[in-house]
This record gives structure tokens, C-alpha cells and sequence, in this order.
């Protein structure tokens, strides 16, 4: 007793500590004491082992880590005596997890308490299987714990717990229940009398007909007896009763086994199912009592959709619909929310249409409840009873109510409404109406999709350009209307609003004045929407209108200086083509009709499986600018195979060839590089390939470091101080140079140089094969810093523009220089930043490496197995497919190496790969040459020697394959152990655009943070 009390006082010191620190020093006192106990093996007797071990797993419940003492618990389990077997299954059960390796030492014992005659000592050996048992118990013991749960001589309490610790080891080896004759036994449990195996059994059922459904055939009518036994002759013992419903966990059960089965044969067997059906469906009501409602209700849907898998008759569908119906109106959320739900599920699986639009009114007030669920439900369950006969009721309340809608909803309403009012609008000029309504209400959260769509319609029907482009003038009336009108409008009056110069106020001259006071609130790509109208409305003035040309050529004159290349270019041409007479009406005639194609809005409906969210959030991937950039014909690098496809956003493959090539630059011109005629760089042949690594500390002497040229620089990733006059002073650097420099490798923003003097930050954005990195000049000092210079040495594989650094840093300021990168071709090859300032008499220098490495032009992408090994095997081999056996890796951890891999981009796909030990990647590689290049990789470790591997990478391009495998080997190698601090969490995405300058103005990233 002595030794429990010390348990006791144990607990009661960890309840009366005053905070957790004073708690932390008890725990860590008493797990010391417990560490010297378990290492002195003699005095350790059964008795304080259990006594240890308890106290061991009350720490654990606290939370705290308990490291040691695994073995001595699980020594507890082979103990003769129950007190102490009873605490060694206990606290490993809780301890311990299904790969931990101190649990194969225990098989054997499991298995002897499972086939022993002690039925206590079975239940715990079940127990302990069924809550932690992984493959390697499923192979030693699904046989023995298959006999056990058809013994006819075991207590039904062994039985019930074997069947649940069969269906575990089902669940992680599926092989480990042999089909061949077990079905039979299967339908033989399902005649069982006691109600807890039967219960246990049927869960098992249900796994097993999950995963292949014409084996286990012979249970079907087995389940149908069930569910007459509990639903009509209720045959249940009264502990199995719960507030009156005969064990509604087994019906469940059953009938969810049941759902497996493609369809019932037997007439028999199907009218006793659905009698059964018939008396849940009309003895389920609403009652006050929660409790009674939870375990009724779980009957009734599982009886819906069970209803709805049989595609029952439409008397009793419509039976369930009524019931749904009176669901819908109570006050109670959640039953709401499942007849809602449910009434969807009806919706898309049965044709009960019609049944479903008399609750229409009782929906739409579903539509304005509290609860956002709800609301969503109803919206789901309105766009799909939507058609002809009731388009208009519905798409007036989708547009009434999106005028109260909380944000979160509104995309999705937009959406919803237009595909409803394209796909069932009475007339065209209806249809015109919900659209330019649409844009009125939500402009914010109506894409381009939509209003495009909309010009389309207009473009291609005669009859509708005049109603169109008197309702797009009424609206340009409005003292605040959203772009997309102003944009949708511009362009309908611009085509057609010649046609209204009979009405007052439709004159070109007062369209153009209209429109162009919405010019100051519209954004830069809009504009040029508004100089084609000014143009169109130009051309039709017949005779011209002086005082409307003279306004016209002020505009154009006012743009053609813009910074933006298509203003400034369409402002230069219009104005020009405006002197042509003739010409320019030929050149700006009206628009021929678009080719009939079917509507982007509802092939994205079409291809939505699910709900309405997931409708929403396809849009708006789908409206993100493609990360996938192809810039160059892969017919540029002779010699090299077609480009790989590239899974796009949702998944499918798509060709790179036909993803956008177009990127903005921060000025929002295009870049003026041609990409098939890259200007001469006449840096590259004297600089050559640079050294990605350096040792830490200052000057580089790796032995890839350029040499043999003339005024090359050699000491890259250090500095040094040249005195003038008589000054001898030094200058110290803050940090290893090194050190940040391959930390800037994996991530976007940090320092990269540090002095008493300066600090150079860098913050990056990469997209494609375009980068834009800003450099952080800060002086960190009271003086100003003078004769400030920095040249970019650029390799041959990148363009670099560097915007102009000035000549004097104030003192306590911060300069920025943006620094514009584009990729040529795949290389590890570094660019070199020679940057120079005087501070007083002495002229500090340093060269230093810009982190625009390999990797930076890296998208992560995660395969599935259907795309990846197609891909593998389309990869023959070398040059297209590398493999090397790389010693003297650093010896890190799995985990450790995939969060390596994802920090440089090269995304871990899980799962692939049916060696745990091994790793399988993937990521898509931008250049100008190669495009959008899919690359792939395996990493095979071994678990006894982490310092070395074999390593496999292949892409559509040799000199790709070889930098990305050349790249990767580095990082494991070369890099400092010092950096591995630096490697940040996986990366999700990359940044879809590259930041503007004014956004980058705005967070200087806080380079000098601690010294200003």
C-alpha cells in the first residue's frame, strides 16, 4: 500500500503546485527519480515497476514528454499477474503508437494471452490490438483473432472485442482477412443473437462490402433481416434500447452495408427492405427531447439516402421529400440544416424536381437565415431546382438577397446567378438585365467571365444591341457606379451607341463626356477599354464633330506619353489612324460575331462535382494569373524532346505551349527583351560560371571560383577596405557572408551584407522565369556615405537590370533599388553584386552573390501517382534521366530532408513511393529556352547509413536534368551544418505576381529596424 500512497501524494503535490513552472520542477523531479529507479534492476521488483509506470503515464496525460520507460512498460505485458498485465496494456496503449519498435517485442506475448484460455487476459491483448495495431500485427495475428470471434465456446464480450480488433487490422492490411470462406462465416455472424457482436460484426461488414462488395453478397438479405427484426418486430433486449429506438447504431450500421450493394435482385428481399423504409420514413417526427431527436434522425437520413441508392418508387420518394419539407421549417438549426442538405443529395440523384419546387417559398426563407451553413445549403439546393418555369423568381431573390449578403457569400451568389440567367433566361434582353444588375450590386465579386459573356451575347444578336446599349447609358447616369460597369458599358456604347443618336443624351459628344468623367476612377488596365470607345465614338461621327475631335486628340495626345506600353500604344495609334479618313473606319468597324462556343461559366459548373463553395473556389483559381509561363518553342534548343506536360492548377495535364507568356513588369510595361533575340551580353564571356558555394567566413577559395580573365573578381562573398592617404583603419563584417547567402537561397527576404556602416537587405518575388528582387541600401551610421556604386557582373544564363543606386546615402537613411531578373536557360551559375561606398577617408568594397539561383525559378507541384509514373517511365533514360550514388550527405532525418526539398521548391509527393525510406518530387522548372519543364526526382536513403543515397532526377531537357541533380547534391553536401537552422517550413505556393514598386516602397522590410 506504501507504494500506491506514493502515487497518491504524487498526484495530490502536482494538484497543489501554484503555476506550471512550479508543477514542471515536480515532474522533472520525479521523472529523474524514476530513470534511477529503472536503472537499478535489482531492487526494481513487479510491484514498483507497475508503480513507475503509472506514475509515467500521468505525466504523459499532463502532457509532458515522456522519452524513456517504454521498455519497462512494455515488460508489464508478459507479467503473470493481472494487476500488473493490466498496467503494461494500459500505458502502452497510451504510450506507444503502431510503428514504435519496442511494440514487436510484444507479439508474441499478445498472442499467447490472445489463443490462452484467460478470457480477462484476451480482452486486454484485444484491446490493445485493436487500438494500436499496425501491419505488423495484422500479419501475426488476424488469423488467430478470426478464430476467436467465430468460437462458439468465447463469451460474447471476447467476440464483440475481436470483431473490433479485426476490422483494425483489416483497416491496415486488407489482405489480412482472406476472402475464400470467410464470407460465409461473415453471414453466419449476422444471425447472432447478442446484439453487441452482431453491432461489432456488422462494422466489420461494413469495411469489408466497402472494399469489394460481390464477395460478402450473401449478407445482403442477412442485413435486411436485421433491420426487420430491430425496425418492425423491434426484437431488442431494453439495454440496447435507446429513448425508445431499438439500437439505432446498428441500423445504421446495416443500412449503410447495405449502400455497398449495387442492387437488390431478390423481389422478396426488396419488398421487406422497403417496408422497413416505409416504417422508419412515416414513424420519424420532430419531438422536444434532443437526445431522442439525434438517434432518430441518424435513422432517417441513412434511410434517405438509402432510398436514394435503391432509386426507390416516386410515391415513396416523394414520401421523403415531404418529410424533408416539414424538416426544413422547424425552428431548430440543425435539422434544417440536414433537410437542406439532404433534399440537395435528393435533388441531384432522383428526378424529384417538381415535388421539391412546392417548398420553394419555405427555401428562399431558408436563404435569410442567422447561420451561414444554412444559408449556403439553401443556396446550393436553389440552383439546382432552378430551370425554365421558375428562373426568374429564383435569380430575383439570388439578386434582392445579394444586396445584404455577408462578403464571404457574394462570389459565390454572383456565380450562381449568372449561370442560372444564361442558362434559362426566358429572352436575351432578361438576361441583359440580371447581368448589368449583377455588376451594379457586386462588381467587386463579378469576374471578367461574366461580363464578357454578356458583350458576347450582345455582339452576336442584332435584335438585343439597341436595349443593351440604352440600359448600359442608364447606368452610366448612376454618381457611383463599379469598373466592371464603366468597362462593360464603354465597351457596348463604343460599339453600339450609334444606334441611340435619335435619344436625348446619346449624341457621340455627350457619350464621350459621360464616360469620361468615370476615367479618374477607373484603374490603369482599363483604360485602354475607354480610348478603343473614344475611338469608336470618333469614327462614327459622320461628318466628324470638331469640338468632339479636338477632346478626343487631347486625350490621345495626354496618353501617348503614358508609361503603361498599351495605353501609350493603342493612344499613338488611334490618334494616327483618327487622320485617316476612310482607313480608320475600315480599321475600326464594328466587331463580327464571336465563333458559337459553349460558355465558359457553365463548363465551370459542369465540371464542379460538389457544392457551391467548391464552385466559388474554382472560379477564383481559375482567375489567378497562370504561374505557368512559356516563353520559348522548345524547338529552340536543338536537339532537345518535347517539353513534358504540366498538371495545371485543378490537377489535369495541359501542354506548357499553351499557358499565357505574357508578365507584367512593375511599371505594368511589358519587358523589352526579346526572348528569341536576347541582346548580346558582354560581361558573360569575361565573367564565366560563378561558384554557387563558398566557404563560410570571407573571401571565397573554392576552386569553381572564376578564374583565368582579367579584372574578374575572385574574392565574391567578401569586402575589404582600401584607405586613402594614410588611413590603415579596417572594416569588420557583421556575420558570414556565406551563411546568408545560402539562407536567401531558401527564402525571399533577409540581409545579405552587414557592416558597422551599411546594411544590404534584399526582399524577392519571383513568377516564372521572371524575378524582381529590391536592394535595401541602409546607412546605418550618423555620417552620410559617399561615392555609393553597384554594378551587377551578370552569368550568361540570366538578364539583369539594376535600377540606378545613388551616389550619397544620407545618414540614417534607407535607398532602394529594384533589380530586375529574367532566366535564359538552366545553371547554377551565380550573378555578383561589386558594390563600393567611401565612408570618410576609406573606400569599402565588397563582392557579393545574388541568391537568383536555380531554384528561384522552381514551382512546387504535387503529383498523384495516375501522373507522375507516366511522366517516369516517358524519361528512358540518360540524358534525360541521371542517377548517382552521393556519399558523404549530411545525415539528416526524413522529415528533415523533405522539409529541405520543399524549401527549395521541389515539392515531396507522398505516398508514392511504397518504400517508406525513400522519397519521390516534383516541380516545374521556368527559362526562356526550356519554358514551363516538368522535373522529376527520387531519393532512395538507407535507414543504417544517412550518409548516402542514390539519387534519380529527370527532366525533358539534359542540361536541366544535370544543373537540378548537380543542384540538389549541393545542398546536401556542401551547404554549412550551420545553415540547417535556416531551412525554412515546406513552401505551399509561389507569390502569383510580382510586387509593384509602390507596394515594395511601402514595407522597406524593416532592414535597419533595430537601429534607426
Amino acid at each position: 500500500m506504501t507504494g500506491m500512497r506514493g502515487l497518491s501524494v504524487f498526484i495530490s503535490d502536482i494538484r497543489n503546485c501554484q503555476n506550471k513552472e512550479a508543477e514542471r520542477l515536480r515532474v522533472d523531479k520525479e521523472l529523474g527519480n524514476i530513470r534511477t529507479c529503472f536503472k537499478n534492476e535489482k531492487v526494481l521488483t513487479p510491484y514498483k515497476k507497475k508503480k513507475y509506470v503509472w506514475k509515467m503515464l500521468y505525466i504523459h496525460m499532463l502532457g509532458y514528454d515522456v522519452d524513456f520507460g517504454h521498455m519497462e512498460a512494455v515488460s508489464l505485458i508478459s507479467a503473470p499477474k493481472y494487476p500488473e498485465k493490466q498496467v503494461g496494456y494500459i500505458v502502452t496503449s497510451c504510450l506507444l503508437n503502431e510503428n514504435h519498435d519496442f511494440l514487436r517485442l510484444a507479439i508474441n506475448t499478445v498472442r499467447n494471452d490472445i489463443i490462452g484460455r484467460n478470457e480477462t487476459f484476451q480482452c486486454l491483448a484485444l484491446t490493445l490490438v485493436g487500438n494500436i495495431g499496425g501491419r505488423d500485427f495484422a500479419e501475426s495475428l488476424a488469423p488467430d483473432v478470426q478464430k476467436l470471434l467465430i468460437s462458439s465456446s468465447c463469451r460474447p464480450l471476447v467476440r464483440k472485442k475481436a470483431a473490433l480488433c479485426l476490422l483494425r487490422l483489416f483497416r491496415k492490411n486488407p489482405d489480412a482477412v482472406n476472402v475464400d470462406g470467410w464470407a460465409d462465416r461473415m453471414a453466419q455472424l449476422l444471425d447472432e443473437r447478442d446484439l453487441g457482436v452482431l453491432t461489432s460484426s456488422t462494422s466489420l461488414l461494413v469495411a469489408l462490402v466497402s472494399n469489394n462488395h460481390e464477395a460478402y453478397s450473401s449478407c445482403l438479405p442477412k442485413c435486411v433481416k436485421i433491420l426487420e427484426r430491430l425496425a418492425r418486430n423491434q426484437d431488442v433486449p431494453q439495454e440496447y434500447t435507446y429513448y425508445g429506438i431499438p439500437s439505432p447504431w446498428l441500423q445504421v450500421k446495416a443500412m449503410r452495408a447495405l449502400q455497398y450493394f449495387p442492387t437488390i435482385e431478390d423481389p422478396s428481399t426488396r419488398k421487406a427492405l422497403f417496408e422497413v423504409l416505409q416504417r422508419i420514413l412515416m414513424g420519424t417526427d420532430v419531438v422536444k427531447n434532443v437526445n431522442k431527436n439525434n438517434a432518430s434522425h441518424a435513422v432517417l437520413f441513412e434511410a434517405l439516402s438509402l432510398v436514394m441508392h435503391l432509386d426507390a418508387e416516386k410515391e415513396m420518394m416523394s414520401q421523403c421529400v415531404a418529410l424533408l419539407g416539414k424538416f426544413i421549417s422547424v425552428r431548430e438549426p440543425n435539422i434544417r440544416y440536414l433537410g437542406l442538405e439532404n433534399m440537395t443529395r435528393m435533388l441531384m440523384v432522383t428526378d424529384v424536381q417538381d415535388i421539391i419546387k412546392k417548398h420553394q417559398s419555405q427555401i428562399i426563407t431558408s436563404l435569410k437565415d442567422p447561420d451561414i451553413s444554412i444559408r449556403r445549403r439553401a443556396l446550393d439546393l436553389l440552383y439546382g431546382m432552378c430551370d425554365v418555369s421558375n428562373a426568374k423568381d429564383i435569380v430575383e431573390e439570388l439578386l434582392q438577397y445579394l444586396s445584404t449578403a455577408e462578403f464571404s457569400m457574394r462570389e459565390e451568389l454572383s456565380l450562381k446567378a449568372a449561370i442560372l440567367a444564361e442558362k434559362f433566361a426566358p429572352d436575351l434582353s432578361w438576361y441583359v438585365d440580371v447581368i448589368l444588375q449583377l455588376i451594379d450590386k457586386a462588381g467587386d465579386f463579378v469576374s471578367d467571365d461574366i461580363w464578357f459573356r454578356v458583350v458576347q451575347f450582345v455582339t452576336n444578336n442584332e435584335d438585343l444591341q439597341p436595349y443593351a446599349a440604352s440600359k448600359a447609358r442608364e447606368y452610366l447616369d448612376k454618381i457611383a457606379i463599379h469598373e466592371t460597369m464603366v468597362k462593360v458599358s464603354a465597351y457596348i456604347l463604343g460599339e453600339y451607341g450609334h444606334l441611340l443618336a435619335r435619344q436625348p443624351g446619346c449624341s457621340p459628344s455627350e457619350l464621350f463626356s459621360i464616360l469620361h468623367e468615370k476615367l479618374p476612377t477607373i484603374s490603369t488596365p482599363s483604360i485602354p477599354i475607354l480610348l478603343s470607345t473614344y475611338a469608336k465614338l470618333l469614327m462614327h461621327t459622320q461628318p466628324p464633330d470638331p469640338e468632339l475631335q479636338k477632346k478626343v486628340w487631347a486625350v490621345f495626345k495626354k496618353y501617348e506619353s503614358c508609361i503603361d506600353v498599351e495605353i501609350q500604344q493603342r493612344a499613338v495609334e488611334y490618334f494616327e489612324l483618327s487622320k485617316k479618313g476612310a482607313a480608320f473606319m475600315d480599321v475600326l468597324a464594328e466587331m463580327p460575331k464571336f465563333p458559337e462556343r459553349q460558355s465558359s461559366l457553365i463548363k465551370k459548373a459542369e465540371d464542379v462535382e460538389d457544392t457551391a463553395d467548391q464552385s466559388a473556389i474554382k472560379l477564383r483559381a481559375q482567375q489567378q494569373p497562370s504561374n505557368a509561363l512559356v516563353l520559348a518553342d522548345p524547338q529552340l534548343v536543338s536537339g532537345a524532346p518535347p517539353p513534358l506536360k504540366v498538371p495545371s492548377v485543378s490537377g489535369s495535364m495541359q501542354d506548357p505551349q499553351s499557358v499565357a507568356r505574357s508578365i507584367s513588369q512593375p511599371n505594368g510595361t511589358l519587358s523589352n527583351v526579346d526572348p528569341h533575340n536576347p541582346s548580346p551580353d558582354l560581361l558573360s564571356d569575361l565573367l564565366g560560371p560563378l561558384a554557387i558555394e563558398a566557404p563560410p567566413g570571407g573571401v571565397s577559395t573554392d576552386q569553381h571560383s572564376p578564374i583565368g580573365a582579367e579584372g574578374v573578381p575572385d574574392d565574391v562573398d567578401g569586402s575589404a577596405i582600401v584607405p586613402v592617404g594614410e588611413q590603415t583603419n579596417t572594416v569588420e563584417v557583421i556575420g558570414n557572408i556565406a551563411e546568408r547567402f545560402h539562407a536567401l537561397c531558401l527564402k525571399d527576404s533577409g540581409v545579405l551584407y552587414e557592416d558597422p556602416y551599411i546594411q544590404i537587405g534584399i526582399k524577392a518575388e519571383w513568377r516564372g522565369h521572371h524575378g524582381r528582387l529590391v536592394l535595401f541600401l541602409g546607412n546605418k551610421s550618423t555620417s552620410p556615405l559617399t561615392s555609393v556604386q553597384a554594378i551587377i557582373l551578370p552569368p550568361a544564363h540570366l538578364k539583369l537590370e539594376l535600377s540606378p543606386v545613388p551616389d550619397t546615402i544620407p545618414p540614417r537613411a534607407q535607398v532602394q533599388s529594384p533589380l530586375e531578373v529574367m532566366n535564359i536557360r538552366p545553371s547554377r551559375d551565380v550573378a555578383v553584386l561589386d558594390f563600393s561606398y567611401k565612408f570618410g577617408t576609406n573606400m569599402v568594397s565588397a563582392k557579393l552573390r545574388i541568391p537568383a539561383v536555380l531554384n528561384k525559378f522552381l514551382q512546387p507541384l504535387q503529383l498523384t501517382s495516375e501522373e507522375f509514373f507516366p511522366q517516369w517511365r516517358a524519361l528512358s533514360g540518360p540524358p534525360l534521366k541521371l542517377q548517382e550514388v552521393v556519399r558523404g550527405v549530411r545525415p539528416l532525418a526524413l522529415p528533415e530532408m523533405a522539409n529541405l526539398f520543399n524549401s527549395f521548391r521541389v515539392m515531396i509527393c507522398p505516398g508514392l513511393d511504397p518504400n517508406p525510406n525513400n522519397l519521390v518530387a516534383s516541380t516545374t522548372f521556368y527559362s526562356e529556352i526550356t519554358g514551363a519543364m516538368l522535373c522529376l526526382a527520387r531519393i532512395e536513403t538507407d535507414p543504417a547509413d544517412r550518409t548516402q543515397l542514390r539519387m534519380t532526377v529527370g527532366s525533358g531537357d539534359p542540361t536541366l536534368t544535370f544543373e537540378l541533380k548537380e543542384f540538389i547534391k549541393e545542398h546536401l553536401i556542401t551547404i554549412p551544418m550551420g545553415s540547417r537552422a535556416l531551412v525554412p517550413a515546406p513552401v505551399a505556393a509561389p507569390v502569383a505576381q510580382p510586387p509593384s514598386q509602390a507596394a515594395l516602397a511601402d514595407d522597406p522590410g524593416a532592414m535597419l529596424a533595430g537601429l534607426l
